[in-house]
């Protein structure tokens, strides 16, 4: 998933409509779902969320409607779709001049607060048991600058470039079978943010 307004990459940006559609508690659910474990059923997702098939297979369809999901070819048996993330990811592009639009946009927004805070807090907790070799490959990341606009913004594209290239790795390994990869490919997710903290203007003393 790609949250900016940096123009030249690949991420399907939403529509009005996509936003309206994807702000549901367990539409983003299922993404997230799909994002981290791969391609899945309805049937599985619904084990999984503790619903029934009707409800996951509504959802998905939803979903893939908006361009978010689509079916992994080549998986499944007779009618059984496996569906997974579009390779690319998303963007939330600009704010929508469409006042429920931007509501959701702020919904989702939120989640992707929540859902950064709770992987972070997941990988801090169990980083002790995970092998070694990706602990020393992992890292945190924090940097206090002083930039004019314009250097923020390049700051950014390029920061962005990099991870589209390595995207582009990632979604290459989406149509590969797990097994027999070398070297074993991981899921990794990677938190970048620019956050011009000081054009905030402060609340007033009390």
């Amino acid at each position: 998933m790609h949250v900016t307004k940096s123009k030249g990459f690949s991420a399907h940006t939403l529509d009005a409509n996509a936003l309206k559609s994807f702000a549901h508690p367990l539409r983003l659910r299922i993404y997230e779902l799909l994002d981290e474990r791969g391609p899945a059923t309805a049937t599985g997702l619904a084990v999984l969320l503790g619903e029934n098939t009707g409800a996951t297979s509504y959802h998905l369809r939803e979903l893939a409607r908006h361009g978010m999901i689509e079916v992994a070819a080549g998986m499944g048996r007779g009618k059984e779709k496996y569906w997974r993330v579009v390779p690319g990811g998303f963007s939330y592009g600009d704010p929508p001049p469409d006042a429920e639009a931007a509501s959701a946009l702020e919904v989702l927004l939120d989640d992707l607060v929540r859902q950064r805070g709770a992987e972070l807090a997941r990988w801090r907790q169990g980083a002790s048991r995970a092998p070694a070799e990706w602990v020393e490959a992992s890292g945190f990341g924090r940097r206090s600058l002083r930039l004019t606009v314009e250097e923020t913004a390049e700051l950014r594209d390029q920061v962005l470039e990099v991870l589209e290239r390595y995207r582009t790795v990632s979604d290459g390994r989406q149509a590969e079978p797990a097994e027999g990869r070398e070297p074993p490919a991981g899921h990794v997710v990677i938190h970048f943010d620019v956050l011009p903290l000081g054009a905030v203007p402060e609340d007033d003393p009390a």
